[in-house]
């Protein structure tokens, strides 16, 4: 389906509103579901979503923290925490009926500051919370990185990666939840702390020689530890590799983020593409949605499928064989999802309810 072209004036973007960076946020959306359906080791090479993901969300953190920072950290819980309850209550269920027993640990599925325990029946569910577990380490330490940052905005970003390289070659950190969340955290601290540098404008005033060299370095570093370790790690796949994650998405989103400011890259000619800048639009409002929902919504097309092969005129007339299609039918219930729970997210964010934004 082609885009048309709007009949009318488009419609204003809201206050504060970057349709970049709501581009950015729903392909690294996209690029999640794909890699989940597919397993595509190179697919983080194309573009590593999450690094993506952590450097908006700490671009917007630096906005936030304007007003006072117990007010803006109480926010970003208060607009995660309900719709990852809701999801949480029909996993936890699922799992309690196929056998899990909880323990102490069954506070993680309140607030999910270590990881939520669960069973291997619910693993495919449950294993993306690392996600939310690191975003809301980072919202509560922002205050306190935001104001080291401004002390020496340069020498702090780049010493940023300095974690994941005192994790990696000195001191791997302790070996349970703790451990599993400072690696996490130090992976992606740069890209938090570069949306910290795009924020207070400091990657406006970079030159492009140092910057393209250096995130090019970094890249290269990235992609270099991960092909020359793809023997211990059995994959070149960066999410098996935090420090050539790191350094991969460091220099990826720093030349994503830079070039945004240099060019002055907006993207607000997207709203005269009425569908596809819709499509943005929704993506951004249930990216919550989608993010906790699409893993259940590939594991569900599964047996889907397999009842297809009963229906011989499915049989005869659907790609059942395809490995799209069971992505295909993935994103048809992701959208099911998006329009039988998104409305949690605006009930989190204090708003009207409604089955699309």
């Amino acid at each position: 389906m082609t885009d048309a072209p709007a009949a009318t004036s488009p419609t204003p973007l809201a206050p504060g509103r970057d349709r970049y960076f709501d581009g950015l946020r729903a392909l690294a959306l996209i690029r999640v579901v794909a890699y989940h359906a597919f397993g595509w080791a190179w697919a983080g090479l194309v573009f590593p979503s999450m690094g993506v993901m952590f450097g908006l969300a700490g671009t917007l953190m630096a906005k936030s923290l304007e007003r006072p920072a117990l007010q803006v950290v109480r926010g970003r819980f208060r607009r995660l925490l309900p719709p990852f309850w809701f999801w949480g209550a029909f996993v936890v269920v699922a799992m309690l009926v196929h056998g899990w027993m909880p323990d102490r640990r069954i506070v993680y599925w309140i607030v999910p500051l270590g990881d939520p325990p669960g069973n291997a029946w619910g693993a495919q569910a449950w294993e993306i919370l690392w996600y939310l577990r690191t975003y809301l380490w980072f919202v509560l330490l922002s205050p306190l990185l935001l104001r080291v940052f401004r002390l020496a905005p340069v020498p702090v970003l780049v010493a940023s990666l300095a974690p994941v390289l005192v994790l990696n070659f000195a001191w791997a950190g302790p070996d349970d939840r703790v451990g599993t969340a400072l690696w996490d955290l130090a992976t992606y601290l740069f890209c938090w702390m570069l949306g910290f540098a795009h924020r207070d404008g400091v990657l406006q005033r970079l030159k492009p020689a140092p910057v393209t060299v250096l995130s090019l370095a970094a890249m290269a570093y990235g992609g270099w530890y991960a092909f020359s370790r793809r023997a211990g790690y059995g994959t070149y796949d960066l999410d098996e590799n935090p420090l050539a994650q790191a350094f991969w998405s460091a220099g990826f989103v720093m030349l994503l983020m830079w070039a945004k400011e240099y060019f002055r890259i907006d993207l607000a000619g997207l709203t005269r593409l009425r569908r596809t800048d819709r499509l943005v639009t929704v993506f951004n409002a249930r990216a919550v949605t989608i993010y906790l929902w699409h893993e259940i919504a590939l594991v569900l097309a599964v047996p889907l499928i397999d009842r297809c092969w009963d229906v011989p005129a499915f049989e005869a007339y659907l790609p059942l064989e395809s490995q799209w299609f069971p992505f295909a039918v993935g994103w048809l219930l992701i959208v099911v999802f998006v329009l039988a729970c998104g409305w949690v997210e605006d009930v989190a964010a204090r708003k009207k309810p409604r089955l699309l934004p």
